[in-house]
């Protein structure tokens, strides 16, 4: 392999993942190991693996977290019901839901007040979504496809409205919202989409990559949506590609023919995998390496009080980037 390396433009962490991490790095300064994080904070094996060396304790179940202990909901977003039982367990509760999926909880919570209910487009089982869902109890009715769209039974149609999953395709949940809209003409939709600024970016870069290159390695762990989503866009644009979680993941047979590979990173994704990856096709005959232009973020959100750290030096975070 003679080939040269083009990096998608953006790629890799977004602002709600480096808020996350940044939550569990802080609390961790302060307060000491353990810290119980529930759910992965975010869907990364590297991220998670890294955290846990530090004394980061990952659970499912809020009885793993003893009564008085610190504990941090994941980027993904909890439940009501989460929420609650975490406080009566008298919890030392910090929330590093991503506030963009904040941003769609409260416009759950605003329209249930109103007397809507609500079809959701996401994948059923994602901790977003079950999160989202949780946020009422009855009256959300989750779509996975176009076809579930005509299955969708809601008790009335005066008032109903239409929130996404942060992390879908954008093709994909356009065709969906058509097929919502079709059938429910008078569905209320949300002032902004709900698709995040990140994902957004991502998928146009890989759109714009993918025409460039002979395959695309996408950089990111299996349980990531954004990542799948990476790789599922590349695809659909005609172009072989493949999600690696570390570099020793990428198979040679995958690049043996190519003249130009494309890499990127889920939102998730710190960039020392990406490098790892850059460095392995380089053993495998890459000569050169090249940065595609793209949208510039700059977006940064607040950390919750009680995190702030005057005077001490910067999170490991820096490291991963």
């Amino acid at each position: 392999m003679a080939a040269e390396v083009l990096l998608a433009e953006p790629r890799g962490f977004c602002a709600g993942v480096d808020r996350a991490i940044e939550i569990v790095e802080r609390a961790l300064r302060k307060f000491g190991a353990p810290i119980y994080v529930r759910h992965e904070i975010v869907h990364n094996t590297c991220v998670v693996s890294d955290l846990k060396a530090k004394g980061a304790v990952f659970i499912e179940d809020l009885h793993e977290a003893p009564p008085g202990a610190t504990l941090i909901f994941s980027a993904h977003g909890v439940s009501r019901a989460i929420e609650r039982a975490a406080a009566e367990r008298g919890l030392r509760i910090f929330d590093a839901t991503c506030p963009l999926v904040t941003k769609v909880h409260v416009e759950v919570a605003k329209l249930h007040r109103e007397g809507y209910e609500f079809i959701m487009i996401g994948h059923k089982g994602h901790p977003e979504v079950e999160g989202t869902m949780g946020q009422i109890d009855g009256g959300m009715h989750l779509v996975e496809n176009v076809a579930d769209v005509a299955r969708v039974q809601p008790a009335q149609t005066r008032k109903l409205a239409m929130v996404t999953q942060t992390t879908l395709s954008m093709d994909d949940a356009a065709s969906i919202a058509a097929a919502v809209r079709a059938r429910f003409p008078g569905v209320r939709e949300p002032k902004q989409q709900d698709i995040c600024y990140a994902t957004q970016n991502r998928q146009d870069a890989i759109k714009r990559m993918s025409a460039q290159v002979d395959v695309v390695i996408v950089v990111g762990s299996p349980t990531s949506s954004n990542s799948n989503r990476l790789r599922e866009v590349a695809q659909n644009h005609g172009t072989p590609s493949y999600m690696v979680d570390s570099a020793s993941d990428l198979r040679p047979e995958w690049v043996a023919a190519c003249q130009r590979v494309g890499v990127t990173a889920g939102a998730s994704a710190p960039d020392i995998l990406v490098r790892q990856v850059v460095q392995r096709l380089k053993a495998l005959g890459a000569v050169s390496v090249r940065k595609l232009d793209g949208v510039r973020e700059n977006v940064k959100f607040p950390l919750p009080k009680g995190l702030r750290l005057e005077g001490q030096e910067k999170t490991d975070l820096q490291r991963l980037r």
